[in-house]
């Protein structure tokens, strides 16, 4: 990339304050960088969260070469198989027959039937036009005693249509069936991380005499299988949304979206709404609210001026943590985001309004790969792409929310602070490990 000869860098459309930022795009989004921060999930990891199932991936040599390394680092190549593409199937018809020949071939070496396969096809099946669905029908034919579900690997459909990661986290329950519904028992479903244990939200569920259901722990095909009877499915992440629609159409299960919010005004309305649904009485979380507020007063302490980067890696909604940390007296000084979800609207105009200098940076766009990777001052990130395009040695290491919720995850992510300042860490060490293996990942 070319290089402006003063050495400074040309920061513009990767950087913006949010008082000139427009919302939920503030920026171009073409030429992409993918930063070398690996602790986030990707489908391969997703797809492993259900017990006693295989991957199959359809494409060139090239592609596969992140997906199989994502299986050897978690330590599951015993889950996870690949059909390399030719040049020659790519125009003499023999695409289908060497799919089904070599899905075959898989079968006949494994130990035992997995419960499933997700077979992904990738981009160039899309421009061959192959039929995937027909083909899935002939393998179900030939293979009467396999199941499978058909996901894809195809970044270029990340704009239309369902993504990949959408498409996952649809098709994790695709094979759950139908069934006489349990009125004592609950899913949470659309995470790649379990709730923590002690959350308002778990402990109303137990609290209540209900079972709940979570993916991310279920250690069998067979209590994989039980979530298919819960009466309701409770979202919690703008990716669980499709899972909940195709669920309640297909299950006949009711479905609620709590957004994680860090507000805890919002909080409680949360879990307010989830005791409606479940038809329990409405705790009065006055003590858990008080707490949250000394923990914040703690952390500030703590924490005193010192800058606070956050990035969408770490958590759904950094407009709403923020705000909340904003409220309580602390430098948020920037956010990295490439697209803004609708549920942080009313926290982002919030924000536009109080703190117009805070800066938004982009992690995908093409200026980030020259971007300066060091700050002035030391800086405690929250999420390890902010941690890695601030060069700091104090962040919180953390994916996809890290299991925390509610009031009792709000306090936990506030001790995480107070440790991220207090304890210097190399984060090449940390953030070169893909998802599976992130501490918050277990």
């Amino acid at each position: 990339m070319l290089k402006q000869i003063n050495g400074r860098e040309d920061t513009s459309g990767a950087c913006v304050l949010i008082g000139r930022a427009a919302f939920p795009e503030p920026f171009y989004d073409g030429l992409q960088y993918s930063p070398p921060a690996r602790g986030t999930w990707n489908i391969v990891h997703t797809a492993m969260l259900v017990p006693e199932s295989h991957q199959i991936y359809i494409c060139a040599l090239g592609c596969l070469r992140g997906v199989v390394l994502t299986a050897a680092e978690m330590g599951a190549m015993n889950r996870f198989s690949s059909i390399a593409i030719e040049d020659h199937e790519l125009y003499d018809g023999t695409m289908e027959d060497t799919i089904v020949q070599a899905v075959g071939e898989i079968i006949d070496n494994l130990p035992a039937m997995p419960s499933m396969f997700f077979l992904y096809p990738s981009c160039v099946h899309h421009f061959m036009g192959c039929d995937m669905e027909a083909l899935c029908g002939r393998l179900r034919q030939i293979y009467s005693q396999a199941r499978f579900v058909l996901c894809w690997m195809d970044p270029i459909r990340r704009q239309s249509g369902l993504t990949a990661e959408l498409r996952t986290r649809r098709q994790l329950y695709s094979l759950l069936q139908r069934q006489e519904i349990d009125r004592q028992s609950v899913n949470i479903v659309g995470s790649n991380l379990p709730i923590q244990a002690d959350c308002e939200l778990a402990g109303l569920i137990e609290n209540n005499g209900l079972t709940l259901r979570q993916l991310p722990c279920c250690r069998t095909y067979g209590e994989y299988e039980q979530m298919g009877a819960s009466f309701l499915n409770i979202g919690q992440e703008p990716l669980a949304k499709i899972c909940l629609d195709d669920m309640e159409k297909r299950l006949g299960q009711k479905s609620l979206y709590l957004s994680n919010s860090f507000d805890c005004d919002e909080i409680r309305r949360n879990l307010w709404a989830a005791a409606d649904v479940l038809t329990v009485a409405r705790p009065d979380y006055t003590e858990a609210a008080a707490a949250c507020e000394a923990a914040f007063a703690e952390t500030r302490a703590s924490v005193g001026a010192m800058p606070v980067a956050i990035d969408y890696a770490a958590v759904s909604r950094p407009f709403s943590l923020a705000k909340a940390l904003l409220r309580h007296g602390f430098n948020v000084r920037r956010i990295y985001v490439d697209v803004c979800c609708a549920e942080d609207q009313d926290d982002f105009a919030w924000i536009q309004n109080h703190y117009p200098a805070l800066e938004l940076y982009a992690t995908r766009h093409a200026k980030m790969r020259r971007m300066d990777r060091h700050t002035a001052e030391p800086v405690l990130a929250i999420g390890q792409k902010a941690a890695y395009f601030t060069g700091t040695c104090h962040f919180v290491d953390m994916a996809e929310g890290g299991g925390l919720r509610d009031f009792a995850g709000l306090r936990r992510l506030l001790q995480w602070m107070v440790q991220a300042r207090e304890q210097e860490k190399e984060a090449k060490a940390y953030i070169s490990i893909k998802g599976w293996g992130c501490p918050s990942c277990q």
